[in-house]
């Protein structure tokens, strides 16, 4: 038996649908103005899973190529500390040299004590140098100098990493290992000791010739430290270069999985429009004439 079609039916299936209409309007219009897929988790709740994901990994990725910045100030200040403590040693070495000279009198020899006295002040310095007032060269006991200027030596046994997580699961060291630089080839021995035998021979009026090769020894540790820290820095930059490919992957697919489709939106759109208008044309036609519209 056929069912019977009633007005009332007519009218709200017209009304449910007109509704439908004005909804899926409504959610292309919010794509359109926000630009993205979905507004609420509800929309789509897959999309809105990998969008948590994605916005984390790229978070993640931020911060460690801040950590990796960071690294690199580390390094490149060690660096420079390096350098010109091997040319504070190279000078030393050139007037160890200078100094068997035959023709050269007591006074020309103390006048060399003199400089090299100040040259060890200056690899004092160099041995305190900071970054952000924290001393690189005192492993993890970045708060107190490591070369004491009252005693004239390294007085610092620290000899531990500070490490930096630059990607996952990959800690990178920071700081140069003061005691390898500065304690070599142990503290009774390093190179502040070894200046200051020197300054006292010079003082006296001796050539300083026979601490040559001790010389020799101090400057070849500290080109070998200073290669070391550039390996370092060369993995710094092969990090960085997979951080950055790796943050512009992880946008791209951020943005295929959130943002819509413009062009699309505007298409669907304007269909959505034209549907709308001729269900609203459907719908005048099904709402019969009442008695009042006889009665006007």
């Amino acid at each position: 038996m056929a069912m019977r079609v009633t007005q009332n039916m007519l009218n709200n299936n017209m009304l449910r649908n007109l509704h439908n209409s004005m909804g899926n309007m409504n959610k292309l219009q919010e794509q359109l103005s926000s630009g993205k897929k979905i507004s609420k988790p509800s929309d789509d709740p897959v999309i809105a899973a990998r969008a948590v994901y994605y916005r984390s990994a790229v978070i993640e990725n931020e911060q460690y190529v801040s950590n990796l910045n960071q690294a690199r100030s580390w390094l490149e200040m060690s660096d420079k500390a390096l350098e010109e403590g091997n040319n504070v040693l190279q000078r030393v070495r050139e007037l160890l040299i200078y100094s068997g000279d035959p023709a050269l009198g007591p006074d020309s020899l103390k006048a060399m004590a003199t400089e090299i006295a100040q040259l060890k002040d200056h690899l004092g310095t160099v041995a305190n140098q900071t970054i952000n007032g924290r001393y690189i060269f005192a492993g993890t006991d970045t708060l107190t100098p490591p070369y004491d200027k009252a005693t004239g030596d390294f007085t610092n046994t620290n000899a531990e990493q500070i490490t930096l997580e630059v990607s996952q699961q990959i800690f990178l060291p920071i700081n140069p290992n003061g005691q390898a630089v500065f304690n070599y080839p142990d503290p009774a021995n390093n190179v502040f000791k070894l200046l200051d035998k020197i300054i006292t021979d010079l003082s006296n009026g001796q050539p300083v010739t026979q601490y040559l090769d001790d010389m020799t020894s101090q400057i070849d540790n500290m080109v070998r430290e200073r290669a070391a820290l550039g390996a370092r820095q060369n993995r710094v930059d092969l990090i960085e270069d997979r951080l950055l490919t790796e943050g512009v992957t992880i946008t791209e697919l951020m943005s295929e999985n959130e943002d819509a489709d413009i062009a699309k939106v505007i298409t669907d759109l304007k269909t959505q429009e034209n549907v709308h208008r001729a269900a609203l044309g459907a719908g005048a036609r099904i709402i019969q004439p009442s008695l009042l519209d006889f009665l006007r």
